[in-house]
């Protein structure tokens, strides 16, 4: 192979975590995939610590703020939202990547979290609320991303329709004098929806609410 950099490294390290977990990342299994030896790799990263953090730099480094962006407020920080669950959706091992690495370790984690933090001044609040609005995004982001419209399974096609299937049943069958609105909306409830639906909803919502509050500042 050609000349072994950081980017192929975490490249290949990354498609290891989504379809095998963390777990299954070492760095003698991610050399032996790579076709070098464990010593080739660590001329970029020294451990596996080190390897994680270069990990979470490149997954962030995709919607990290660009300089000299002028935009509105609203319009950069829905973008950083919506970059981050892009991110989370498309890699599963993102979020335990971003769980167990140090923050303050990461530039582009940095750069978004600074740049988050500027926008909630720029819209307003104070530092004790822009901190709880940096907190609150990127809390929000990780629970779409996990919504059940992203649902990984092991089950068949066939098998998933069944288990819908015997839910939405579930759910209708309840009495509709006392659970009217469960009965009516067993469909969309167990069926799931679009992702885009999905994700763009919640964006919506996170948004609106900050939106809301800035506007009584």
């Amino acid at each position: 192979m050609g000349k072994l950099t950081a980017a192929a490294i975490v490249g290949r390290a990354l498609e290891i975590g989504d379809a095998e977990g963390l777990d299954g990342l070492t760095i003698r299994r991610l050399a032996a995939d790579l076709g070098v030896t464990p010593m080739a790799l660590y001329w970029h990263f020294k451990n596996k610590e080190l390897l994680l953090v270069g990990m979470a730099d490149h997954l962030i480094s995709g919607f990290a703020p660009k300089t000299g962006d002028e935009r509105p407020w609203r319009e950069r920080l829905r973008e950083m939202v919506d970059g981050l669950i892009r991110v989370l959706r498309a890699h599963p091992c993102a979020k335990n990547i971003l769980e167990q690495v140090d923050p303050l370790t990461v530039p582009s984690f940095l750069a978004v979290w600074d740049e988050a933090l500027g926008l909630a001044r720029a819209a307003g609040f104070n530092a004790d609320e822009s901190c709880l609005i940096s907190k609150y995004i990127l809390q929000s982001a990780i629970s779409i991303a996990d919504g059940p419209v992203h649902f990984r399974s092991t089950h068949t096609p066939e098998q998933l329709e069944e288990i819908v299937r015997v839910k939405r049943l579930g759910l209708q069958s309840l009495p509709a004098g006392r659970y009217p609105n469960l009965v009516e909306m067993a469909g969309p409830m167990v069926s799931g929806m679009s992702a885009d639906l999905y994700d763009t909803f919640g964006v919506d919502l996170v948004m609106s609410g900050i939106e809301k509050l800035a506007a009584r500042n």
